[in-house]
């Protein structure tokens, strides 16, 4: 039985709650990208504010304060109100880089656009991710699916790392080809999104300080599509970097910034979190193996199935918003200018909006999850998402016997982006 007091910051600090397993308001730790990745998400630490202090005043392990926001309703109804909270002054909480490049900007895209730019900006692509666009991509998507897991059907029975075998060149192939980029440029665009995500992870880190790491990987990314853009405007072609290299915003060509900052949303965006989503989903069957079972008898469950998944991993960990005007929300006096932190896979275990909320399970309907956002600043790519996601579980239900995890799940180092680097797994192919 937990019992406390929240924690005020417009009061003074009320007595110290404590668990039974020792977690408190005091101590517990949202931001310490070791947490991350040497225990996954915090769920206890969410779940204890959620229960007793849903905004909260975070202040330990980050050189610029936060109001942490873990409830499901507050963080729509943040998201929903865009001019009041705003995208552009901090991005993300992120707890190693140093004041003031936790908030420069190193590309200025939809992520920390505001009203009237990002209306504009969305729209230049928008017609891409449409339902009606995306569909067009199935046949293409289904042969990549194919031509990956092919691979993998050698022999009966096998032994693989699942995220450098399947996560990593599913989303890469496909975002590559909606592109244009050529396939040996391919493992470019892998490198230099690891580089910016996971800046904070030794792995990936290329670069003395997280700060190097994103920046060389930004310049890089950023001198290749200007060479791209410049050729699709003599020579378009049918993709996205033709699409912007070539759009109009009031009659003027996209600035250059703003238009090499869209391809870097998109290159990073549209890889790291669908790859992320697959190696989470296929860890939840492999530790849920009736789910999975479920599934494969179960075929026309995909589609609520990868709802689950995505509700499952969330794999966009926070995202900041910062009030114009000073607010109140549960009873907390918001001052404008603070930065309130949302922690999306907080809101999808939100007890008063699931049932079992601990529990993955395939056919949950209804699903209100907001692994993609909500309000304005929806995924746009969540059509693309989902589409890639059914095809791949699908193609696993049809082709797996059984899969299980044969060594340590490797986590990326990062409280901003939830990933898995590495998933050793042993299967056993149907015939």
């Amino acid at each position: 039985m937990i019992t406390c007091l929240a924690y005020n910051r417009n009061r003074e600090q009320e007595p110290s709650f404590m668990s039974e397993t020792g977690l408190s308001l005091d101590t517990l730790d949202i931001v310490s990208n070791d947490t991350y990745a040497k225990n996954g998400y915090p769920h206890e630490a969410w779940a204890l504010l959620r229960r007793e202090a849903p905004v909260y005043w975070y202040d330990r392990g980050v050189k610029l304060p936060f109001w942490a926001i873990t409830k499901h309703e507050d963080i729509v109804k943040i998201s929903r109100q865009p001019g009041k909270n705003l995208n552009a002054p901090r991005l993300a909480v992120f707890p190693e880089f140093t004041p003031p490049e936790e908030d420069k900007r190193i590309a200025r895209h939809l992520l920390v656009m505001d009203r009237p730019d990002h209306t504009q900006y969305r729209k230049l692509a928008a017609a891409y991710f449409t339902p009606r666009s995306i569909h067009r991509l199935e046949s293409n998507i289904e042969r990549i699916t194919r031509e990956i897991l092919d691979e993998l059907t050698l022999e009966e029975t096998s032994e693989v790392d699942f995220v450098t075998a399947v996560s990593v060149p599913l989303p890469l192939a496909v975002l590559a080809d909606m592109l244009g980029v050529p396939r040996e440029d391919w493992q470019l665009l892998f490198r230099w999104t690891n580089a910016i995500v996971g800046s904070e992870d030794p792995e990936y880190r290329q670069g003395e300080t997280p700060e190097d790491s994103a920046g060389n990987a930004r310049r890089a990314l950023f001198e290749y599509f200007w060479r791209m853009a410049e050729e699709r405007r003599r020579q378009p072609r049918d993709d996205i970097v033709s699409v912007l290299a070539n759009a109009k915003l009031e009659g003027e060509d996209v600035p250059p910034f703003e238009l090499l900052s869209y391809y870097f949303l998109l290159v990073v965006a549209g890889n790291e979190t669908t790859r992320n989503s697959m190696s989470g989903g296929l860890l939840a069957f492999t530790e849920h193996p009736g789910e999975f079972e479920k599934l494969r008898r179960n075929p026309e469950l995909i589609p609520v199935a990868v709802e689950e998944i995505v509700r499952w991993t969330t794999p966009v960990i926070q995202f900041c918003r910062t009030p114009t005007e000073d607010l109140e929300l549960r009873g907390q006096k918001i001052r404008a200018g603070e930065s309130m932190c949302l922690f999306y896979p907080s809101a999808n275990r939100d007890e008063e909006v699931f049932a079992e909320p601990f529990a993955f399970q395939v056919d949950r309907q209804p699903n209100r999850h907001l692994a993609f956002g909500i309000g304005e600043h929806f995924c746009l790519g969540a059509n693309l998402a989902r589409l890639e996601l059914r095809i791949l579980f699908r193609q696993l239900a049809e082709r797996l016997v059984e899969v299980e995890t044969t060594g340590p799940v490797v986590r990326l180092r990062s409280s901003f982006l939830g990933g898995v680097k590495h998933m050793p797994i042993r299967y056993r192919l149907r015939y």
